[in-house]
């Protein structure tokens, strides 16, 4: 039987850019219907290991893109939000909530495909309700990745019997095991071209559909395309901090132990799967099984071993001999796909921002205290201001990629919120860095303060210091009922200003102070009530009034 081959690569190449396009929708969708819950899994991610991996296999099954969460992995741990062995356990769960995407391929309904994507298209272009907007977004998906594999099954469909192509396959059956080796290689290396497994998958499963491969076959490049998908969290760790990289290799080391396990007993393997579901079942779903097989036996041997591994992994992947510095921007573009996960990422960095401000405040009172001076806890503030604005800088950078991106109106609303709460941490650390300036400047003209302005100074910075403490903690606890105490307790500060401010300027005319120490004394008190302010602007934003 002769095969229209131009034909059958148009169909090939519409069929899979429909499905992968489908894929993208569907993602898109999931994570602005479930967005929250998205936010609320990623915060779960604990040392439990269990926990993680429930966690990881549940983002999967939502993005539908193992990919993408191993990008948001390596970034998490790049950035110093997530720790190595964390990562490790996110990972094994993304993949088991990847094989979600072989079932959903093996579902005997691609012939509604077309249907699906008509009726959806409609309730996505003209309904005006967003939430129903973006499920018909899933559904269009969906539509789309059924129309693409049909597309597909008809291209596909002469190669069943085409001798050229039964020749040119017949080299990799699993007939031995150089077999299941060759056809193995063959699924990693399409899959790493493709970087996407879920489409390597569905081709392999419409392949053996139309009956151009065999189940033997099927099931052994399954094993290679597990392997080939590891090649996106490899790229996506090019540049970035040593930890990060171990996250990436300890997923390729993960699927090639798995496979490299699996293959001596890939027969035996085959012939269990064969008892527990016979082969009178379809056989696309007879592939899922095994696909979801495999992973789960992966997972199952490494949750025990974490942690050995982790140190397996640390030893490989040695550390540098330099500090390394952790990054929010090292990450690949895939992640500014997910802005659910994207802004999760961010606000985590945004939250370790105020955790940098309450430690300046704290180095910022010892220095105050000495009056003397003190060089080194000098040189961390001003080290510290400076990392702030690398980190403000990056903050925008990331989010302003990520707005590129089809965002939600509640997504939308949590990205100028990030954006303008980054801004007014940094301005906190350029005023905490200014009152150190003040007090060197004293320290270098030779000059103190009046005892009694001294403990003015260090009552009125223990306030704001507690102030700044609080809006960070609602910061961080997404507290939007903090604006009343903020108000209330601003105010209180405000008053206290006022009141050391008169104080000070009787000191002033009984000439218990000098005048340039008066100068630097007023500016220090405006420094503190300028923190204030910023502080105040931030719990506005938070409770949602900016």
């Amino acid at each position: 039987m002769s095969v229209d081959y131009f034909k059958m690569i148009i169909g090939t190449i519409g069929g899979l850019g429909l499905f992968l396009v489908g894929m993208k929708l569907m993602s898109e969708g999931m994570q602005t219907v479930a967005g929250e819950r998205l936010r609320k899994l990623i915060n779960a991610v604990t040392d439990n290991r269990l926990v993680a991996c429930g966690v990881g296999a549940t983002i999967t099954s939502l993005i539908q893109s193992s990919s993408v969460t191993t990008v948001m992995i390596v970034g998490m741990v790049n950035a110093g939000i997530m720790t190595l062995q964390q990562a490790i356990s996110v990972i094994l769960g993304a993949d088991i909530g990847t094989t979600i995407t072989a079932w959903l391929v093996a579902l005997k309904i691609v012939e509604y495909g077309l249907p699906i994507l008509g009726i959806s298209a409609f309730f996505y272009l003209f309904s005006k309700n967003e939430r129903i907007r973006y499920i018909a977004m899933i559904l269009l998906g969906l539509g789309m990745v059924f129309f693409g594999l049909g597309i597909m099954k008809e291209s596909f469909m002469p190669l069943r019997d085409n001798p050229e192509f039964i020749a040119l396959f017949s080299r990799f059956e699993p007939t031995g095991i150089g077999g299941v080796i060759k056809c193995v290689l063959a699924g990693a290396f399409v899959t790493a071209i493709i970087q996407s497994s879920s489409a390597t998958v569905a081709i392999t499963i419409t392949l053996a559909r139309t009956g151009a491969i065999g189940y033997d076959t099927a099931v052994a490049l399954v094993l290679g395309e597990n392997i080939g998908t590891t090649i996106t969290a490899f790229l996506s760790s090019l540049g970035t901090i040593t930890n990060a990289k171990r996250t990436a290799y300890a997923h390729i080391l993960i699927k090639i132990i798995g496979v490299t396990i699996m293959v001596p007993f890939f027969f035996r393997y085959v012939d269990l799967l064969k008892m527990i579901i016979p082969e009178h079942v379809a056989i696309a779903a007879r592939i899922a099984f095994a696909h979801t097989g495999f992973n789960i036996l992966v997972v199952s041997l490494f949750m025990p071993l974490i942690a050995p591994f982790t140190r397996l992994v640390e030893f490989l992947v040695p550390a540098k001999l330099h500090k390394e510095k952790h990054h929010l921007t090292y990450l690949d573009v895939r992640i500014y796909d997910t802005p659910v996960i994207g802004i999760q990422q961010s606000y985590r960095e945004i939250v370790h921002m105020g955790e940098g401000i309450q430690q300046m405040m704290n180095w910022l009172r010892l220095v105050i205290e000495n009056g003397s001076g003190n060089k080194k806890l000098e040189n961390k503030l001003f080290h510290k201001e400076k990392v702030f604005d690398l980190i403000q800088k990056e903050i925008v950078e990331f989010i302003g990629k990520m707005m590129s991106s089809t965002l939600s109106h509640d997504v939308a609303k949590e990205v100028h919120r990030q954006l303008r709460i980054a801004d007014e941490f940094e301005s906190i650390s350029d005023y905490i860095v200014a009152i150190l300036k003040l007090q060197c400047r004293l320290r270098n003209d030779g000059l103190v303060f009046a005892e009694k302005g001294r403990e003015e100074i260090l009552q009125l910075h223990d306030l704001v210091s507690d102030y700044t403490h609080m809006i960070y903690g609602a910061v961080k606890d997404r507290n939007d009922e903090i604006l009343s105490k903020a108000l209330s307790q601003g105010d209180t500060i405000s008053h206290r200003v006022k009141d050391f401010r008169s104080s000070h300027l009787l000191r002033l005319e009984s000439k218990e102070t000098v005048p340039l120490a008066s100068l630097v004394f007023m500016d220090v008190l405006s420094s503190y009530r300028r923190i204030k302010d910023h502080a105040l602007n931030i719990a506005e934003v938070v409770a949602g009034e900016k």
